[in-house]
């Protein structure tokens, strides 16, 4: 599956929930899922322009991404996982090329503070800058 079928997999998924508000409750409550490693949690690993901490890592194997996170809020934590969940398993080709849509098209933008989408905004730049460095050297970031 491309990543834009799995964008708008995803996309249709959430978008079966019919308030929105709910809608982002179940993507809050999928943070919840995600692990990341104790020793990821660094300096290095800090997505720069977010109000709370958020901590983004990002390897490479066998050609294909694979993004964890970690938050200080349960919210951004959500929000976080679900951009490292849409661009995890894909090219990186694909990840850096492919921007996301789920915001715009799952009602979002409306509910989310514009710091808040401003941090996403810079959590995307991480995960695409990344991602144009595995495309060169598939190692870990």
């Amino acid at each position: 599956m491309s990543l834009v079928e799995k964008q708008q997999s995803l996309i249709d998924d959430l978008n079966f929930i019919p308030d929105p508000h709910e809608r982002l409750n179940a993507v809050v409550s999928r943070g919840t899922a995600m692990k990341m490693n104790a020793a990821f949690k660094i300096e290095a690993n800090l997505v720069p322009g977010c109000v709370s901490r958020v901590w983004l890592h990002g390897e490479c194997a066998e050609g294909l991404t694979r993004f964890t996170c970690d938050a200080e809020s349960p919210m951004v934590k959500g929000l976080a996982s679900l951009l490292c969940d849409l661009y995890s398993g894909v090219t990186p080709a694909e990840a850096v090329t492919v921007e996301p849509r789920v915001w715009e098209a799952c009602g979002f933008t409306k509910m989310i503070s514009p710091t808040r989408l401003n941090g996403l905004a810079n959590m995307r730049l991480k995960i695409r800058a990344m991602s144009e460095q595995f495309s060169i050297s598939p190692v870990s970031h």
